[in-house]
């Protein structure tokens, strides 16, 4: 049997004495609070290990009157979106000692908003990550601004008062994407735009028209299709867009699924891939490496923006309230030269 000396928990009154250091900066280490040398970092962190400190976290919640509940709200038609959202959160809830709530709701309910807040009050959450299109409801960023919930926001298109953001920039990745494909001999470029109620990818289509432009190529309407995120308005777009009189020799379609569905098309018309018509998608979902053949697509790192966006909600006082993380295109087996394979 362990002893009452074994069984008791060093303090971190004792962590302090050990560092040299006032309970207070032992507190703010804790907290990974800023305006913290890292000399005195070090410090404390060899103390707490030479003592072998274990932080309780449930205790240190309590004590600040936090919960460690975190809420992750959704409404997204895009499973393979969501499941990056997911495992990037709950990664970092992981390490940060906190629970994740999963909250879908209807975005186009009228009482969406207080709907958000009456579950964020019932469940007394320490926090609220938004995905998109809720990123961008604006009824809800200003009940929160009201209150004093902390939240973060995933992809939003527009700034807030006093929410913290995590993103990437949509509108030079979109652009890259499409320069690739002009890069390849491509002129004729077709697009299948983001669900219109996603604001950051709007900023898709003007990366688009962006490298068109910046490579003496007249923007064609014609060759934009709307789409919805889905598979299935993937499908519908690739079927308009391979019936044009002058087809595209390449598709960007602003997700991965709805590329999904441009492939899906092309098929259903007989059209190899990418001898015929060359298809690209955006995010890098795992669907991405399920299709056949596998899609070239850009990576938005999702699952590391999810885990960032925790991050944010953990530290007490963030170093940057919006953070933008990089991009990069993954090249796979969709896309060539016209008329290669």
């Amino acid at each position: 049997m362990a002893s009452s000396e074994e069984k008791r928990a060093v303090t971190v009154n004792e962590v302090a004495a050990e560092a040299g250091v006032s309970i207070k900066t032992v507190s703010r280490v804790l907290n990974n609070e800023p305006n913290i040398s890292e000399k005195t970092r070090v410090k404390v962190v060899a103390a707490m290990a030479a003592l072998k400190y274990q932080p309780n976290p449930a205790a240190r919640r309590l004590a600040s009157k936090r919960s460690d509940l975190l809420m992750l709200v959704y409404d997204n038609p895009s499973d393979n979106y969501l499941i990056n959202v997911q495992h990037g959160a709950l990664d970092a809830c992981k390490q940060h000692f906190y629970s994740l709530l999963l909250h879908p709701c209807d975005y186009r309910a009228p009482s969406v908003a207080a709907d958000i807040m009456q579950a964020a009050r019932l469940h007394a959450c320490a926090g609220l990550l938004l995905t998109p299109p809720l990123s961008d409801l604006r009824a809800l960023i200003d009940m929160l601004d009201q209150g004093d919930t902390p939240y973060v926001r995933l992809a939003p298109s527009t700034p807030s008062i006093k929410g913290l953001e995590v993103g990437t920039d949509d509108r030079s990745a979109a652009r890259d994407m499409t320069l690739y494909l002009l890069g390849l001999g491509h002129r004729r470029i077709g697009f299948v735009a983001g669900h219109p109620d996603h604001g950051a990818v709007g900023e898709r289509l003007h990366g688009y028209r962006d490298a068109l432009g910046q490579s003496g190529l007249v923007f064609d309407e014609r060759l934009v299709e709307q789409g919805l995120h889905s598979f299935e308005s993937g499908v519908a777009c690739g079927q308009r867009l391979l019936e044009l009189a002058e087809r595209p020799s390449a598709i960007f379609a602003a997700n991965d699924d709805m590329a999904a569905g441009v492939l899906y098309a092309a098929h259903a018309r007989g059209l190899r891939v990418p001898e015929d018509v060359s298809v690209v998608g955006y995010d890098d979902t795992p669907l991405s490496g399920q299709t056949w053949p596998k899609l070239t697509t850009l990576r938005q790192p999702i699952r590391a923006m999810a885990y960032a966006a925790v991050e944010q909600l953990a530290a007490r006082e963030p170093q940057a309230r919006v953070r933008t993380l990089g991009y990069e295109i993954v090249v796979r087996d969709s896309a060539s030269a016209p008329g290669q394979g």
